[in-house]
């Protein structure tokens, strides 16, 4: 050996680096390259009789749901229930609701998706939706005629319409079970409407700020036409005149959202004139004049005092926490639900009164200067 073979062999070795191995999946679980087993097969209503000793009509009976499963005796019903549990049989509930001629659909329509409120009357739906076994598909951007088309297919055994504007709203068939959410209760009178008092809430958000000391007010109002807008800016008008406050009201489109706001609610603050505070028609709008607040220097609320309306979550999470007139969203969607199940079980139903709303003090509101 040479001497540098004999130097080198002295040396520290350095291992080597490792190419890690590529990653190779797992084999799908039955073994068969590039494939994976089916769902094991579900259990039907023949297996459950073959194992039961009876005929597939009194499985049907058994689990029909109805007076006419009475007609088999207790021992059978129990062989066939065992039979069912030892299976894990479910019985398919289209069947049943096939043969009641339901879909246990209904239908929630609003005007926007993305907004905050219904999404508060959605909550409301589904849970009281669960109590009558009633599954809840929820659409926007309908029409009076795509209403009207939903209310006369079988997809859907009623109808919840929320906040319709003017355009929405069509004549539907006499025979479809449908209650109106914050709607105009002159809408038709043959079905149930479900107001919230949003006139009450108005009042009392600018007899806030005029306990505050403020006498000239700003608003951000909708320019959608939709009844639940009419009767807000009623009432604000209403209670500006009746406690003498000078107006700057500017309209903006609630569906374009936050930017939108944002725009207008600057265009109001960099007036000569602008208000030192501000009612807003929603909660989003109000969040589009914090952002036109700060960046024109204005504070919220030593310089600009901001009032909402219908208390979705942003509300709390806007820095400072904004004042708003709580509209009881999940309160609207349950009661429109369980008056609508009602007129499913051919029920009728008594009008309730207007759901109470109320103001909600946070810090977005200080005395005028």
């Amino acid at each position: 050996m040479s001497a540098s073979a004999s130097a080198s062999a002295d040396l520290p070795q350095t291992p080597e680096p490792q190419t890690p191995a590529p990653h190779t999946p797992e084999p799908p679980p039955d073994g068969a390259a590039g494939t994976w087993p089916a769902p094991a097969r579900r259990p039907t209503g023949r297996d459950v009789a073959r194992l039961a000793g009876v005929s597939q009509a009194t499985v049907s009976l058994v689990f029909s749901g109805s007076e006419a499963g009475s007609r088999v005796s207790d021992a059978t019903r129990e062989r066939v229930r065992e039979a069912a549990r030892s299976l894990g049989y479910r019985p398919q509930a289209a069947g049943r609701q096939l043969r009641l001629g339901r879909s246990g659909m209904i239908l929630l329509a609003v005007p926007n998706l993305l907004g905050p409120f219904f999404g508060r009357v959605l909550e409301g739906v589904h849970e009281e939706a669960g109590r009558h076994g009633l599954a809840v598909v929820v659409s926007s951007g309908w029409g009076s005629a795509t209403l009207a088309e939903a209310a006369t297919t079988s997809r859907f055994d009623g109808l919840l319409i929320c906040s319709p504007d003017d355009s929405q709203l069509g004549e539907l068939p006499a025979d479809t079970p449908a209650v109106f959410l914050d709607a105009d209760p002159g809408t038709d009178r043959a079905r149930p409407t479900i107001e919230l008092d949003v006139a009450g809430g108005m009042r009392a958000a600018v007899e806030h700020l005029a306990a505050l000391g403020h006498r000239r007010i700003g608003r951000l109002r909708s320019i959608h036409s939709a009844y639940t807008f009419r009767v807000r800016q009623a009432a604000f008008e209403q209670a500006v005149a009746e406690l003498g406050l000078d107006v700057v009201e500017l309209g903006v489109r609630l569906n374009e959202g936050h930017p939108a706001a944002r725009n207008v609610a600057r265009g109001m603050l960099e007036r000569p004139d602008a208000p030192r505070a501000v009612i807003c028609d929603d909660d989003v709008v109000a969040s589009g004049v914090y952002q036109a607040a700060a960046e024109l220097g204005v504070r919220v609320p030593d310089d600009l005092s901001v009032v909402g309306m219908d208390n979705v979550a942003v509300a709390a999470l806007l820095a400072p926490p904004l004042t708003t007139v709580d509209l009881p969203g999940e309160e609207l969607g349950r009661a429109g639900t369980a008056a609508l199940a009602g007129l499913l079980r051919g029920e009728r139903v008594a009008p309730p009164p207007p759901l109470a709303t109320s103001l909600v003090l946070r810090s977005s509101t200080a005395a005028a200067r």
